[in-house]
């Protein structure tokens, strides 16, 4: 095979034909490496939110989450949610490594992927006997396989395991959050729907320490205002459903420059673009996100707003996130927080 093809991984497609991993029904787990190959021993996986909060939703009590979890795997070779279409990212120590792989890495690194399990070759081998089912992290024996132009970072030496697997499985959005910012420039306002969680928190450090004059958290109760004011991570916390665009708009006030998107449930992009003045920009870093509702929406409120879909990636992004948790004692307290409660 071309070895451009082999290192996007379009040798493990098993159907349909011709489409590349991430959009396919069904991969080839095999834990044989090929040349350009990675294989993994995975130690744990992390469903991303709007993954984890459907299966919930649907399935109800955590034996049902995690058959249902084990019946995707076992079906499509990969872990990737049939309803969200979205899937997570692991941990795990490299097993082995082929002799033309790109990526750096060495039998025995202890790494975090940091490409979507929707087209990770994924194998899980003891029934998940670890996990209840009632958290977005999930212990779990296996092996997972790496392409080519995957990406990997090796845990770092300071930090607890599922603390480092929490930051890194949302690294890309601060890093385009502090992007965008920089380009609106000093004094820029911004706006983060869902403020309080952890895609939420990391961006309000990064618009912060990009220059942003007014930063606005946005988030659904009272608890979680609190948790964000004692974090001091914004300028103003406001209370709002994120899915109600008018109460949006009225409590947010004046409109911003940048609006940032990190809400686990559907049905956000009106609201968004609301609070997002003409010529502003908004982000799009949820999972939930209904791409057609965000087009449409914009052209109905006759919007002219650059919209971005935030894709997990910007070079540098795992080194950047885990220095915001590492320097910000508000952004580690939020994190620490949903460890606890999640564990």
């Amino acid at each position: 095979m071309d070895a451009q093809l082999s290192a996007v991984g379009l040798h493990r497609v098993l159907e349909p034909a011709g489409v590349l991993p991430q959009r396919a029904h069904r991969l080839d787990p095999d834990p044989e490496p090929h040349q350009d190959e990675v294989v993994i021993d995975v130690e744990r996986l992390n469903l991303d939110a709007a993954s984890y909060r459907q299966l919930r939703e649907q399935h109800g009590d955590g034996d049902a989450v995690r058959a249902a979890v084990l019946a995707i795997v076992a079906e499509r070779g990969k872990m990737q949610n049939p309803v969200t279409g979205s899937g997570g990212m692991l941990l795990g120590t490299v097993r082995a490594v082929g002799p033309d792989s790109p990526l750096g890495l060495e039998p025995g690194d202890r790494v975090a992927t940091l490409v979507s399990l929707t087209l990770t070759p994924l194998r899980i081998t003891d029934d998940l006997a670890d996990w209840d089912g009632l958290g977005e992290q999930v212990p779990c024996r296996g092996t997972a396989i790496l392409f080519g132009r995957s990406i990997a970072a090796v845990l770092p030496d300071d930090l607890p395991d599922g603390l480092s697997l929490s930051v890194m499985d949302v690294c890309g959005a601060p890093a385009l959050t502090d992007r965008v910012v920089r380009e609106v420039g000093a004094g820029a306002s911004v706006c983060v729907l869902g403020g309080g969680g952890k895609s939420g928190s990391l961006s309000l450090a990064a618009a912060r320490r990009a220059g942003a004059a007014r930063v606005v958290a946005l988030v659904p109760t009272d608890v979680e205002a609190k948790a964000v004011v004692d974090a001091g991570l914004a300028d103003e916390v406001v209370i709002a459903d994120a899915r109600d665009p008018i109460a949006v708009l009225r409590a947010v006030g004046a409109q911003v420059d940048v609006t940032v998107v990190c809400v686990d449930v559907p049905g956000c992009e009106h609201g968004a673009i609301m609070v997002t003045r003409d010529g502003g920009t908004v982000v799009f870093f949820s999972m939930a996100t209904s791409f057609s509702a965000a087009a449409l929406g914009a052209e109905g409120l006759a919007a002219d707003v650059r919209m971005l879909v935030g894709n997990g990636y910007v070079p540098g992004h795992a080194e950047f996130a885990l220095d915001l948790l590492r320097t910000e004692p508000g952004v580690r307290a939020l994190f620490t927080a949903r460890e606890t409660q999640d564990s």
